[in-house]
């Protein structure tokens, strides 16, 4: 199974699994930064509030959801809507990377819930705050690969893709929705990077946009050449020609002419719901404050790379 990186600069996900950073774009370096607009107005951006470096999307008065591992603190703010709430309260899944905070006050807005079954094949707005697309990624024949990921700047940004497939990605982890970063994936075709986790994924359900995965991780990370220490984070449209893993276990992926995208992950809000409904109906205790602590964890899930963690071994590097 593939690993992935954490998302506070990092993304989650897979045997060879990274993090997420600002939505990266396949057909432009230049990220949408702006509310989307047209067939896609409504799709989810007003949801999105800030949790520190990260986002998190309301889901009843009192309640948002993000990504376990991002972490957080009783009296943290979170903003939405030009309004600061902090947190009085948190309750960490105990089968996945989501953790749902309650706020001292009331959300004017919140988001729907996606309660199907059907992700698959459904086309999918995602939305995050992670990095800019970085310079090219090419294999040793010169073929343009994919992007590594840049400069991180936590503006936030969106792009679109489709659900490939729903995994499952054991204890703790739980079901996640895939996408993949395909070359013919259309104008927004996205990609997600480090500082993307606990960033929305939604799709249209009877006309309606609804809440149906928290970004996770990627896969990752990559090399050109298999070199222990060569490793690289990057949004990549075919892996055949390099090499996956990572240090002590790279393995060379045949070019076999056919794109082989690499995957990002969103822990699926539909494999949770009992667990969330608890939460938001007052039947579930709190694992963070009101004596179980006063910080949320940021574990490192086995088998994933996440997008809040992959950030911060970029930023090591660079400081290098």
């Amino acid at each position: 199974m593939k690993r992935l990186l954490t998302t506070a600069f990092v993304s989650c996900l897979t045997a060879s699994a990274t993090v997420s950073h600002g939505v990266i774009l396949y057909s432009s370096p230049t990220r949408n930064t702006t509310p989307p607009s047209g067939s896609l107005a409504g799709s989810g951006w007003q949801y999105q509030g800030q949790w520190g470096e990260f986002l998190g999307t309301p889901i009843a008065p009192q309640y948002f959801v993000t990504a376990s591992h991002v972490g957080g603190t009783i009296g943290q703010n979170f903003s939405y809507n030009g309004s600061s709430y902090p947190v009085s309260a948190g309750f960490s899944s105990p089968n996945s990377d989501l953790t749902i905070w309650k706020i001292n006050g009331t959300f004017d807005t919140f988001a729907p819930l996606y309660r199907g079954g059907s992700e698959n094949g459904k086309g999918v707005v995602v939305f995050g705050r992670g990095t800019q697309r970085g310079t090219e990624v090419r294999a040793r024949n010169g073929q343009l690969k994919g992007w590594t990921w840049g400069a991180y700047d936590s503006v936030q940004s969106w792009g679109t893709n489709s659900v490939s497939s729903i995994v499952n990605a054991g204890p703790g982890a739980g079901s996640l929705l895939k996408i993949n970063f395909d070359a013919r994936g259309g104008a927004n075709e996205a990609a997600l990077s480090g500082g993307d986790s606990g960033g929305a994924m939604f799709l249209q359900d009877g006309g309606v946009w609804k809440l149906a995965g928290i970004n996770r991780g990627v896969d990752g990370p990559f090399s050109t050449t298999g070199v222990d220490g060569s490793g690289f984070l990057a949004a990549i449209f075919d892996q055949g020609g390099l090499y996956t893993g990572g240090d002590g276990r790279w393995s060379f992926v045949k070019d076999s002419g056919k794109d082989i995208a690499a995957g990002a992950y969103a822990t699926r809000i539909a494999s949770n719901l009992s667990w969330i409904d608890g939460v938001t109906s007052g039947s579930v205790a709190a694992t963070i404050g009101g004596g179980a602590g006063t910080s949320g964890a940021v574990p490192e899930p086995a088998g994933v790379a996440l997008l809040a963690a992959g950030a911060g071994l970029m930023l090591k590097r660079r400081r290098r």
